[in-house]
């Protein structure tokens, strides 16, 4: 008994270096595939690792140790990562109710609780299949709209005519490390009248790595009166995480009304999609108030 007990903990690591080997081994896989940004990704690596540990040995608790795996694994990806940390932060809660729900099946298998499997098993497939092909994945085009009012009077025609001056980010999601905007050029809202936003460069890895400038280019697309529809024509900035299309403007006195429409580019939507709306909603409240203000 007690040669098994001092065991134990060169146990679980072994159980734990098997579920990360596992894990990296999927993402090399996904990511020569470019499915890094779809629900086999998000949903099959937590699944790799809970998997690995029930299979490699059989600790006191598959759950524990699945969610310990997945601690450990997160915390040495977070340095890595550098910006893409809100990425990380973002999907965490998901890695770890993956981890818990197929950790809590194996302990239950191993109660005698055969049935387990069957029920979480089809659960678990429909996620990962979830956006991994056009079949079956959930809507992605989505619009968001955000309402901002000024305290005095303002030309918001003549102001949204101008390069916007942007001020701080309030927004505790947005600050987390999103790219934020520093100056923009263009004027003008007649139809083909372009603005060029420059935003916060890129941190790559490496040493010594130089920073890798980012902006997006907007064009007016439709115009008419208290309203003006800037279309995207291209984007260095958020083309990784969404791809945003349009960004409309309506204005009359001092209300102002700002949405944006954009594809949903990361997969599984029901956990991703109200993410990203609470994000662009968010960019579409500062945008407001930077021309109410």
């Amino acid at each position: 008994m007690e040669t098994e007990n001092r065991g134990r903990p060169r146990l679980v690591l072994v159980v734990m270096l098997a579920g990360l080997f596992a894990a990296y081994l999927l993402y090399v896989v996904l990511h020569a595939g470019r499915l890094e940004q779809t629900s086999l990704f998000y949903v099959g690596i937590p699944m790799a690792i809970a998997i690995t540990v029930a299979l490699t040995a059989r600790p006191k608790s598959a759950t524990g140790v699945a969610m310990a795996t997945t601690t450990i694994g997160l915390a040495l990806a977070g340095p890595m990562l550098g910006e893409g940390v809100v990425c990380l932060l973002m999907s965490a809660p998901l890695f770890f109710l993956v981890a818990f729900i197929v950790g809590n099946a194996v302990d239950y298998v191993r109660r005698q609780n055969r049935h387990a499997v069957a029920v979480v098993a089809p659960l678990l497939l429909a996620a990962l299949l979830e956006g991994a092909t056009p079949f079956t994945s959930l809507p992605r085009d989505e619009e968001v709209t955000a309402v901002a009012t000024a305290t005095r009077d303002v030309d918001l025609e003549a102001a949204l005519a101008r390069p916007p001056a942007f001020g701080p980010v309030t927004s505790p999601l947005l600050r987390l490390g999103f790219p934020r905007p520093l100056g923009a050029e263009g004027h003008g809202l007649a139809v083909g009248d372009t603005r060029t936003i420059t935003f916060t460069p890129r941190r790559s890895l490496g040493i010594n790595a130089p920073l890798e400038p980012r902006a997006m280019t907007l064009r007016v697309a439709e115009r008419s009166p208290g309203r003006a529809v800037f279309r995207v024509e291209r984007d260095t900035t958020l083309a990784r995480w969404m791809d945003l299309r349009e960004a409309e403007f309506r204005w009359r006195g001092r209300r102002l009304e700002v949405a944006f429409r954009y594809r949903r580019t990361f997969d599984p939507g029901w956990y991703f999609g109200p993410l990203q709306r609470y994000a662009a909603t968010q960019a579409a409240g500062y945008l407001a108030a930077t021309f109410t203000s």
